[in-house]
């Protein structure tokens, strides 16, 4: 029988959990499909649709585990389907393909990542339109297209956010940069195109941190050099068009000896997180030097109002929203545990997807490989001729089967950054369609997304030369912001 109610969720899991054959999960499954649907169906609460949900995709990683292969209703196991067991991995999630953590990102999919897997090993929350619907309730505002076509997709806490913001109770932003070269590309600009939407439909501050610190320890940089590409990345997020009243960007380098708040919330921090858990949450090895080990620490004072006492002075209950990428989430994970035993807020998030690279999603994006990606300081040319020659094509070999079978887009990187960059839903939906049926050729896609992103550009280019030194050092200086608190 199919789980009934929320109060039998549990036995339901416990009974997943015990299937001993493919056949006996497979119909484990199906009863829980059914289930998820009905309460879809019958409008259930919230958290009820979302703890089958997030059984359902869990127990889809169990079938996946036992059968080496993913669940299709109507399409039972055979008698032989199951996978070989080779113990657990280093790398949880491997398995599947996909490695995800704060470093490395890569997967065996020419889709990317798969994101509902990703959900259930995190422990995060998927997007629902429920929840878009309410943002836009809240804000007033058209959700953003980030938003609108799930590339923000998972969150932590943002239903509580919103709560408390309806009863006139702020919060505030954060969010941050690795700055390991001078040249950013498009796909670093994604959580500061959101994150500024955030700023403007919610009129909120804004705090950016500039991870020189982690670069210097990370990579064969000098400490000159990496506090010099902060300034210069720095220059790329204003010109996103950031209010310099309501944001404040930091370097690690600069702002931790200049703000003994901010040291004092590390410490708290450091003491409160053991060599065992890092080495669990991040993978350090005995071979790591300490600055790594206690880096996570860093990353996480923002998380806390009251360490920029210019802004908040000393209050420690102003909630923080962290707009990032999902493989930064392993630092915020560690900061939620640690947040209520040092008497603070636990911060939410809103995790996006990945940018991938312009050979495809398998492959990784790379500062020293100027063909992975289209940087922010390319020439119109430049643009069109990587995306002629380097942008992966979900279209067929000729034009003749193109013609007759259609293209797959959900693998093509051009209709992909065409996901990230053009506005229009409906035309957006138009070009699926017709790259799908043949009608639309991969030549003609190429020059639509060339003909996206070549005024995008050059519009940040023309934005960036009118932020000059002095508007950096501004952005810079700790500061009051305007913000009513």
């Amino acid at each position: 029988m199919p789980c009934s109610s929320e109060k039998k969720m549990t036995d339901c899991q416990g009974d997943a959990e015990g299937a001993k054959s493919p056949m006996e999960l497979y119909e484990k499954l199906t009863q829980l499909g059914d289930k998820v649907r009905s309460l879809k169906a019958a409008k259930a609460q919230k958290a009820e649709i979302d703890a089958a949900v997030q059984l359902l995709l869990k127990m889809k990683l169990e079938y996946n585990k036992m059968t080496g292969q993913d669940y299709k209703a109507g399409s039972p196991p055979s008698e032989n389907s199951v996978a070989p067991d080779n113990g657990p991995t280093a790398n949880d999630g491997a398995d599947d393909g996909d490695t995800v953590d704060p470093w490395n990102v890569s997967t065996t999919n020419a889709k990317g990542v798969d994101y509902d897997k990703l959900i259930v090993r995190f422990g995060s929350s998927k997007i629902e339109k429920e929840l878009v619907d309410r943002i836009e309730k809240v804000c007033g505002q058209k959700p953003h297209r980030f938003l609108r076509r799930g590339i923000f997709f998972s969150h932590r806490d943002m239903h509580q956010v919103l709560d408390a913001y309806e009863k006139h109770k702020s919060f505030y932003l954060y969010t941050g940069r690795g700055p390991s070269s001078e040249a950013m590309h498009v796909g670093h600009l994604i959580p500061f195109i959101f994150t500024k939407w955030l700023q403007d439909v919610f009129d909120i501050p804004l705090v950016i941190q500039m991870t020189d610190d982690e670069k210097y320890l990370w990579k064969d940089l000098t400490l000159e050099n990496c506090h010099h590409f902060a300034v210069e990345n720095a220059k790329d997020i204003i010109a996103c068009g950031f209010d310099i009243n309501k944001t404040f960007i930091f370097s690690d380098l600069d702002y931790m000896g200049a703000s003994p708040e901010f040291y004092k919330n590390v410490v708290k921090i450091q003491k409160h997180v053991t060599f065992n858990q890092v080495k669990g949450i991040f993978g350090f090895t005995d071979s790591d030097n300490i600055g790594k080990i206690s880096f996570p620490a860093i990353q996480a004072a923002p998380s806390f109002s009251n360490s920029f006492p210019q802004i908040f002075g000393a209050r420690k209950d102003i909630p923080c929203l962290i707009p990032c990428a999902i493989d930064q989430d392993p630092y915020f994970r560690m900061t939620r545990d640690v947040a209520p035993r040092i008497g603070y807020p636990k911060p939410a998030l809103l995790h996006s997807t990945f940018f991938p690279a312009l050979q495809g999603a398998q492959t990784k994006m790379s500062a020293s490989d100027p063909n992975s990606s289209i940087f922010l300081t390319d020439t119109p040319k430049e643009i069109k001729n990587k995306i002629n020659k380097h942008a992966f094509s979900g279209g067929k070999d000729t034009v003749e089967d193109h013609r007759k079978y259609g293209g797959n887009p959900d693998i093509d990187v051009s209709f992909m950054y065409l996901t990230f960059f053009l506005e229009d839903d409906e035309r957006l939906e138009k070009i699926r369609q017709d790259y799908t049926s043949g009608a639309l050729l991969t030549g003609e896609l190429k020059k639509i997304l060339t003909e996206t992103l070549q005024p995008l550009i050059a519009e940040h280019q023309e934005r960036r030369k009118q932020v000059t030194d002095e508007i950096v050092k501004q952005f810079m200086t700790p500061r009051p912001l305007n913000f009513n608190f």
